[in-house]
């Protein structure tokens, strides 16, 4: 009886001292570490690699980045791939909307790097291979794919990640609850907000009513109110997301200015002061390289 009684406890301890994954741990940092400044890869790696690619995210995991952001659209014959443009004219060898092509005829076509007209080698991924690619490595950002929102939750639940994935949108939160209120909270649901908008402030304490893990906020302009907005978002304890990829969408502190110009505090630096822990950037390695100077990138892994 002892003896049974021993080896219950020694395999309950055993289950409890598991490593996690390191999107466990990822996912831990996100919600319950508020010193950790999560970096999230637009688009993937695409300045090494096209965008959206298998490549791409390869380089954001290999290089130990957070979180991915990806685009998804739908096939004629129902698929979900990546691509963030509604046409594959820009990112491919081919012409057409997405919507127009099928999945065979998709994946006849390849992908373009940034800075050269020749195609790579790379097909356009689905949403389900870059699921199991990410599977347990790195957080995933699906951008353009709430239109799929069903769709996109049974792939999540399909390969094991719905934990680390996170949904967002613009859309107004009655929308939100009337089309998805049914998943919404089996889904990590991340709401975007133009606080420069006249009806910032009311869309604000609408999505606060649910408490996400982060708001995504969108700066053309920072004034005081904005200053208010934010602090209001940190005092109802929900993170800041805040992106640094264009000027537009933070005040001219982008990630530009962090490196071509050579002001990081300028820019991401800028961006922590007004309390982003989240930060959208199109230079993650750079990013991370400074916030480690800064002592904000260390993750804890006993959450």
């Amino acid at each position: 009886m002892k003896r049974t009684f021993l080896l219950v406890v020694l395999t309950i301890v055993s289950l409890n001292v598991l490593p996690k994954d390191k999107s466990d741990v990822l996912r831990d940092n996100l919600f319950r570490n508020p010193k950790y400044v999560t970096v999230v890869a637009h688009r993937g790696d695409w300045r090494n690699h096209p965008e959206n690619s298998i490549p791409a995210f390869q380089s954001c995991i290999d290089m130990g980045i957070d979180m991915i952001e990806i685009d998804v659209r739908r096939t004629k014959d129902g698929q979900l791939i990546l691509m963030h443009d509604p046409t594959v004219d820009r990112c491919t060898n081919g012409k057409g909307k997405v919507a127009d092509l099928t999945y065979d005829e998709i994946q006849k076509l390849r992908l373009l790097p940034q800075h050269n007209a020749a195609a790579t080698r790379n097909h356009i991924p689905t949403l389900e291979e870059v699921l199991i690619l990410c599977k347990g490595k790195i957080l995933i950002n699906i951008d353009k794919g709430y239109d799929y929102f069903q769709q996109v939750y049974e792939l999540m639940e399909k390969t094991g990640t719905t934990n680390q994935v996170i949904i967002k949108s613009s859309n107004p939160i009655d929308k939100v609850k009337r089309e998805n209120g049914a998943i919404l909270d089996k889904v990590i649901y991340m709401p975007i907000v133009n606080l420069n908008a006249a009806n910032a402030e009311k869309t604000l304490d609408e999505f606060i009513s649910i408490h996400p893990v982060a708001i995504e906020c969108c700066i053309s302009k920072y004034d005081e109110n904005v200053g208010r907005l934010l602090q209001k978002v940190r005092d109802a304890g929900i993170k800041i997301w805040l992106n640094s990829i264009w000027a537009s969408l933070c005040d001219g502190h982008d990630d530009d200015r962090a490196v071509e110009l050579g002001e990081p505090d300028e820019s991401w630096g800028w961006l922590l002061d007004r309390g982003g822990t989240v930060i959208q950037s199109d230079r993650p390695l750079d990013l991370i390289q400074y916030l480690k100077k800064h002592k904000r990138h260390k993750l804890k892994s006993n959450l």
